[in-house]
């Protein structure tokens, strides 16, 4: 798993200005190992939690994501419009991400709580609801990168 230290590296050296396939394969791998972390804290659930994972993932959550979004929106996002041959088509898939963005810092927030709350070793978390909680934010994560790199990298001229 990527490093707490690795994260704040990572998105330090964000740039804001252009669009970099370095940049946002780094971002995408650490989103991924964020990703996997997560499903080891589902799979762990109710009797083999570690805590020290809980609270890790609740440190990067949300400055990872939050920072991955903003990178898109100020400098992939405006790119792919401009160069877009598709022009509604592009805006449209772009509107629908950026709402998935919404949707993803929202549920992140929710998410950072429960890991706390797990990390500490409260008792009152219902494990099957964090189960789901957690499967249902790591699954989105996931589809939502596949997605940037199958249509919206190509479409930048940042495919490997």
């Amino acid at each position: 798993m990527t490093d707490y230290a690795g994260i704040a590296r990572l998105l330090s050296d964000r740039p804001t200005d252009t669009a970099s396939l370095d940049w946002l394969k780094k971002a995408h791998d650490a989103q991924l190992a964020l990703c996997s972390a997560l499903e080891e804290i589902a799979d762990s659930l109710p009797a083999n939690i570690n805590r020290q994972k809980c609270i890790y993932a609740a440190k990067s959550l949300i400055p990872l994501i939050n920072g991955i979004h903003r990178y898109e929106e100020e400098a992939l996002f405006p790119m792919l419009e401009t160069q877009a041959s598709g022009g509604e088509e592009m805006a449209g898939t772009i509107a629908r991400l950026k709402f998935e963005h919404v949707e993803d810092e929202c549920f992140a927030e929710e998410l950072t709580d429960t890991l706390t709350r797990l990390g500490s070793g409260d008792g009152s978390v219902n494990a099957e609801a964090a189960g789901y909680m957690l499967r249902g934010f790591f699954e989105s994560i996931r589809r939502h990168i596949a997605f940037e790199q199958r249509f919206m990298l190509p479409e930048a001229g940042l495919a490997s």
